[in-house]
């Protein structure tokens, strides 16, 4: 289903995290799970892996991660701050210490010259230590592309907290 170089760092996430003894939660929009599910295509992953919640909508960002609907309002729901608090949220309400969380355009649609298509947000948090971000501009490739390019963005950020 997905690409061995992928499989490859999800099953190094997966190890460092067992070793380490933290849980991992997603909090996925643009890749709608795709996060969770190649974390899950690896044997023993239940060990980690608490859970995965897509928050496609703003409604679902605000009920599901506490993402204040006025932050949405103000910055979009694709920028830095809703990823850094869509990944704090998810810390925040779950049983994991670790949470990645991405926000972006993956096309075909939906772009505009502030926000292209291709624009993807991703944060990572671990408890007690300071949210990374990234700002991806992956370009117009194709869905399926920015998808994939997005869980690769998001486990390598994912593993600089490990």
């Amino acid at each position: 289903m997905f690409p061995s170089p992928l499989l490859r760092l999800a099953e190094v996430v997966i190890a460092d995290a067992r070793q380490a003894k933290l849980r991992i939660c997603t909090a996925e929009s643009c890749t709608g799970g795709m996060i969770a599910t190649l974390l899950t295509e690896i044997p023993g992953s239940s060990a980690v892996f608490d859970r995965g919640l897509i928050v496609y909508t703003n409604r679902a960002k605000q009920d599901l991660l506490g993402v204040p609907g006025d932050l949405i309002a103000d910055m979009g729901e694709v920028s830095e701050a809703v990823a850094r608090m869509m990944a704090e949220g998810a810390v925040e309400n779950s049983n994991a210490q670790l949470a990645v969380a991405v926000t972006g355009i993956a096309g075909p649609g939906g772009g505009t010259p502030r926000k292209p298509i291709g624009l993807v947000h991703i944060a990572a948090a671990r408890e007690g230590r300071s949210i990374l971000h990234e700002e991806q501009r992956f370009g117009d490739i194709g869905r399926t592309e920015v998808r994939l390019k997005t869980c690769e963005a998001a486990l390598s950020l994912l593993h600089r907290l490990l």
